[in-house]
């Protein structure tokens, strides 16, 4: 059998982030996913270090959760993106893209050959994934669009004012979480500073 499973993954760089917003660097889906998927892997890895035994909680698997966060918005290639304000202006309209996305991760899933899906039907479709591991991709996701705003808004974009405001809200629930406290606490500065000062850092 032949598969279109990988030839529409190498299409993700086609599909744009933030569609409806001037953006002084412009994003890719594929561009957010290697980052979401660095940040998850890294949430992960605080999480176990640090957290895990001290809240008598099984550690995670960073390379499961990294896997995850890869495939995470795959299903934009047949949704396109979607910015949050038009996504969650209305329930009606809520309710209607979450089955459109779900829609998506069937169709995602059935561009493989029938052996593998199996393996990539915890990745691929949202209601399989464990929910310490939806958890950690969310918060990655959220963190990935805050440092991208903070960037945004350090080139003078100012169209990013409402939605850092809004970031920061979602960012204070997931503070309950202390791994996505200690990421913010020890990696979020460092993200938008200059190169000269970011190299300095390091001497």
């Amino acid at each position: 059998m032949k598969s279109t499973f990988l030839a529409w993954v190498f299409r993700m760089p086609l599909i744009k982030r933030w569609s409806l917003m001037f953006c002084h660097k412009p994003e890719n889906i594929a561009e957010h996913s290697h980052q979401v998927a660095v940040v998850a892997h890294l949430l992960a890895l605080i999480f176990n270090k640090k957290f895990a035994l001290q809240e008598n909680k099984p550690l995670l698997s960073p390379e499961r959760a990294a896997t995850i966060a890869l495939y995470h918005d795959q299903i934009e290639i047949y949704t396109g993106d979607t910015v949050t304000p038009i996504k969650y202006h209305h329930e009606q309209l809520t309710a209607e893209f979450k089955k459109l996305e779900c829609m998506a991760e069937k169709l995602c899933l059935d561009t493989l050959p029938d052996e593998f899906k199996d393996d990539f039907s915890n990745i691929l479709v949202s209601q399989n994934i464990e929910p310490e591991y939806v958890r950690i991709v969310k918060s990655a996701d959220i963190l990935c669009a805050y440092i991208k705003t903070l960037d945004e808004l350090k080139h003078h974009n100012y169209e990013f004012e409402h939605v850092k405001i809004n970031l920061e809200k979602k960012l204070e629930e997931l503070k309950q979480y202390p791994e996505v406290e200690y990421f913010i606490e020890t990696f979020i500065d460092s993200c938008i500073i200059s190169l000269d000062k970011l190299t300095s850092q390091n001497e």
